[in-house]
């Protein structure tokens, strides 16, 4: 695997690296030893699989506040995403910074979402298919979001939502306390 880091401090795309023949290619999705010796260490505890029927779904921006902050690998293997993520963590030099990346099936890549973040997506075509790898488990009373389009940080959406679910449509504009800004200090 190839990691890239993104302007974001500690997060990175991953691209896969083929191993090839007339058969095809082979190539590893994940490999702890390989993320250690990225430097971006990660144990996965669950993987998650999300389905969008529709063109222009939005899902996020979700994340989880310490102890159960999640760490993410992100990969879309059917169709095609926009994913975008935010730095939330107040001692980052990127805090309140985001940056979005294009997944497809085809492309491949992948990307690293750290801890202190939020993380969402919206799906450029029809029956898009993702994969999750977390290395923390969900926890309801942990959960916290963004609204998609909160003026604080300005992602610039490659097109409008039209699938959000109520929650991701009603949070709140961005408000350090409700967001648990402090639990999420020193989170890497």
């Amino acid at each position: 695997m190839k990691f890239h880091p993104t302007p974001l401090h500690g997060a990175y795309t991953i691209e896969l690296e083929k191993r090839g023949d007339d058969r095809g290619f082979f190539a590893r999705f994940f490999c702890q030893k390989e993320f250690e010796a990225a430097g971006v260490p990660m144990s996965i505890v669950q993987i998650n699989n999300s389905l969008s029927a529709k063109a222009g779904t939005l899902r996020g921006m979700h994340y989880q506040l310490a102890p159960a902050a999640e760490i993410k690998v992100v990969r879309c293997i059917r169709g095609a995403l926009y994913d975008a993520i935010v730095d939330l963590r107040p001692d980052s030099p990127t805090f309140g910074k985001w940056f979005g990346v294009e997944l497809t099936a085809e492309n491949r890549t992948m990307i690293f979402v750290p801890q202190g973040f939020a993380h969402g997506l919206i799906t450029l075509t029809d029956d898009t298919e993702a994969f999750y790898l977390v290395n923390a488990f969900y926890s309801p009373e942990h959960e916290r979001g963004l609204r998609f389009d909160d003026p604080r940080f300005g992602i610039e959406w490659p097109r409008q939502p039209v699938e959000i679910s109520d929650k991701d449509r009603s949070w709140p504009d961005f408000d350090p306390v409700f967001h648990g800004i402090e639990s999420l200090r020193g989170l890497t």
